[in-house]
């Protein structure tokens, strides 16, 4: 059976903020995420997205 976490315990396992979080689930960025009523369900050995806001250093 798989274990979950929230948005919240997300949030402070990766380091991002809870909206950022929720964004990622509603963009369906994380793998396996599953949304109860207003409540983000994320798999506990989910790894956190690559960011791709942020540009690539070597890119001009």
């Amino acid at each position: 059976m798989l274990e979950y976490i929230s948005a919240p315990e997300a949030a402070k396992k990766w380091g991002i903020s809870e909206r950022r979080v929720q964004k990622l689930c509603e963009e369906n960025r994380i793998p396996g995420v599953a949304k109860f009523s207003r409540l983000w369900l994320i798999p506990k050995d989910a790894e956190k997205p690559v960011d791709k806001r942020k540009r690539e250093e070597n890119r001009k």
